[in-house]
């Protein structure tokens, strides 16, 4: 017997948003958390926002922040989960979809201070 967790309809309120250019240079996109899934949203010609990728997590996003490493002419996305993770994403456009760089537990940062302030 396999049991499978399905939600029927997507959510719609929007938790956290934030803007930048995560596909291309100069390409002004936002990303959005709503409930277990983040988007990446993009204006067409007309002015409304279209979904050029949507991913399912595993927990709730608590926390969403978009950075640029000096030099880059991307931008990258820090999201903060429900349990306390934090993982750095990039957008490949090539793909259509989110890749996870890296991931911590809170845990593994506190530890991580520590030894860096002895």
């Amino acid at each position: 017997m396999y049991l499978y967790n399905l939600t029927l309809s997507r959510p719609s309120g929007i938790q956290c948003a934030i803007y930048g250019n995560f596909s291309a240079p100069k390409a002004q996109e936002l990303v959005v958390s709503r409930g277990r899934s983040i988007e990446l949203l993009r204006p067409n010609d007309s002015g409304k926002l279209v979904t050029v990728a949507s991913t399912d997590v595993f927990g709730c996003v608590r926390a969403l922040a978009a950075f640029r490493l000096t030099g880059a002419s991307r931008d990258y996305v820090i999201m903060g989960s429900d349990s306390g993770r934090i993982v750095i994403l990039d957008f490949k456009a090539d793909k259509g979809m989110f890749v996870k760089l890296a991931a911590e537990w809170e845990s593994q940062l506190r530890r991580r201070a520590r030894q860096f302030w002895r």
